[in-house]
């Protein structure tokens, strides 16, 4: 397709997805407002806070460019290496300037009547933010500034796109990603956000809250928002999208082992940041965050590969990093909530669910998930979320779930039946949200656009095919 036709075609979607929108800001406008909150105590601010989420933000940058391009990168064949990096990177991109427009005003601010599924427009191109704004963390009376939570939140915006990508890497046209991208994160993670982690703040707990943050189920770091929001719109991708060409016909092995290597470890490195950082302060929870994503997984990297030789004889370092990224995925609901020990039964737990779903489950189904996003993300998400029920559980090690409608902030446990059932709940509607709403998507894009490249530039390589240039030239 011509690139003015693409632009054309763009503005048309775009166009259609204001108008889609127009009814949903009317209505949430014109709803009653809130009732209103239990007076609040005055903000401060703590500059070892604010440093510590900075660098936080930080480190889940890093954790997407490089370390996320680079680890799905090294996994497909050389000649769609620079696709595969290209598409994290212009994701980052878009995604981080989306945020600043109309995202963190969709996330994280009241939604008036949709205010269960979506937040308003009050702080679209953020209007009324400055360097005097702060926002209250989970202790009563602490801040950080707003612009700070922004950024860290915004990292989280720009690397779950960037996941869904593996699902369909090696045969999706580069304008399709970028449209549908654009496209999901306005209408399945923004409101994900807001269902998760939307709510009035601890002097404030009587406000709306988000749906999914109703249900009463916890989700530290985003087991839900990021994992099993992006490893099932993957799934749905890769159906829709079809298998590669040559798909089991074709030896598809990873072209660097060593740089998926170098992409896991940053994955582990800035991990610390996307889950402590998520405790918002530096505090003894912080700690007990990041020392779960520590032995959590370390744990399920030597599971996977006890899995792996216990099955093949052989344990490989793709097994090594791909177990290390399912212990990521799977501490990250319960960072702050589990033991270090919990942390670590969760870890050994996750690497053999994960494998069984991605060496046996889908070559049965047959379906191209090409860097196994559902059975790493999806599968590791749910199991962390639905383990975080039961090791929040005082008695076993865990931090308890803070009552803010206590005096003294207590933390209690509903206990074992009850939590489950709620991270039950927010599973379920993370993936019917977003599987239906994805697939969707999809369509519109297939449509206005198409999804596939042709079978000849997939024969070429997306390298050359799409932008024109090779990640490796022989001497």
């Amino acid at each position: 397709m011509s690139l003015s036709k693409f632009s054309s075609a763009f503005a048309l979607t775009c166009a259609a997805t204001a108008a889609l929108l127009a009814p949903a800001v009317a209505f949430a406008q014109e709803a009653a407002p809130a009732a209103a909150a239990a007076a609040a105590p005055a903000l401060t601010m703590d500059k070892g806070d604010n440093t510590w989420m900075l660098v936080s933000s930080a480190l889940v940058l890093l954790m997407t460019i490089p370390g996320l391009a680079l680890f799905y990168g090294g996994l497909v064949r050389a000649k769609n290496m620079l696709s595969v990096l290209m598409q994290v990177f212009m994701i980052t991109a878009v995604v981080a300037l989306i945020w600043v427009t109309y995202g963190y005003s969709l996330a994280f601010t009241d939604g008036g009547s949709l205010n269960s599924f979506v937040g308003g427009f009050s702080k679209a191109f953020l209007a009324g933010v400055n360097t005097t704004s702060l926002v209250e963390t989970f202790s009563k009376g602490v801040a950080i500034p707003e612009y700070t939570f922004i950024v860290f939140q915004m990292t989280f915006a720009c690397i779950t796109p960037g996941l869904i990508v593996g699902a369909f890497a090696e045969r999706i046209k580069f304008s399709a990603v970028m449209l549908f991208v654009v496209l999901w994160v306005t209408f399945i993670y923004f409101p994900m956000a807001h269902m998760v982690w939307f709510w009035g703040g601890p002097s404030s707990y009587t406000s709306p809250a988000g749906l999914i943050f109703s249900y009463g189920a916890i989700d530290f770091a985003g087991g839900t928002v990021v994992h099993i929001n992006a490893g099932i719109a993957g799934l749905v991708g890769a159906i829709m999208l079809g298998k590669r060409t040559g798909y089991k016909k074709e030896i598809m092995a990873p072209h660097s082992m060593t740089l998926t290597m170098v992409g896991a470890s940053l994955l582990w490195v800035g991990w610390f940041g996307f889950n402590a950082g998520s405790n918002l302060e530096a505090n003894s929870y912080a700690s007990l965050a990041f020392i779960n994503t520590f032995v959590a997984t370390a744990a399920a990297a030597v599971s996977w590969c006890i899995v792996e030789t216990l099955t093949r004889g052989k344990a490989s370092m793709l097994g090594g990093a791909s177990g290390a990224v399912a212990g990521l995925v799977a501490i990250t609901p319960a960072a702050g909530f589990a033991g270090p020990m919990g942390s670590i039964v969760l870890g050994l737990i996750v690497s053999p669910v994960c494998y069984f779903f991605v060496d046996v489950v889908k070559n049965k189904f047959n379906y191209d998930d090409s860097l196994d996003v559902f059975g790493v993300h999806c599968v590791g998400g749910i199991i962390g979320a639905l383990g975080t029920g039961i090791l929040v559980n005082p008695a076993l090690g865990g931090a308890g779930i803070v009552d803010y409608s206590t005096a003294d902030f207590a933390a209690s446990y509903a206990g074992t039946a009850t939590q489950v059932l709620n991270q039950a709940k927010g599973v379920l509607t993370t993936l019917l949200w977003s599987g239906i709403g994805s697939a969707i998507l999809y369509k519109i894009v297939d449509v206005v656009i198409g999804l596939r490249v042709t079978v000849e530039a997939e024969r070429e390589g997306l390298d050359l095919s799409t932008h024109g240039e090779a990640a490796y030239h022989s001497s």
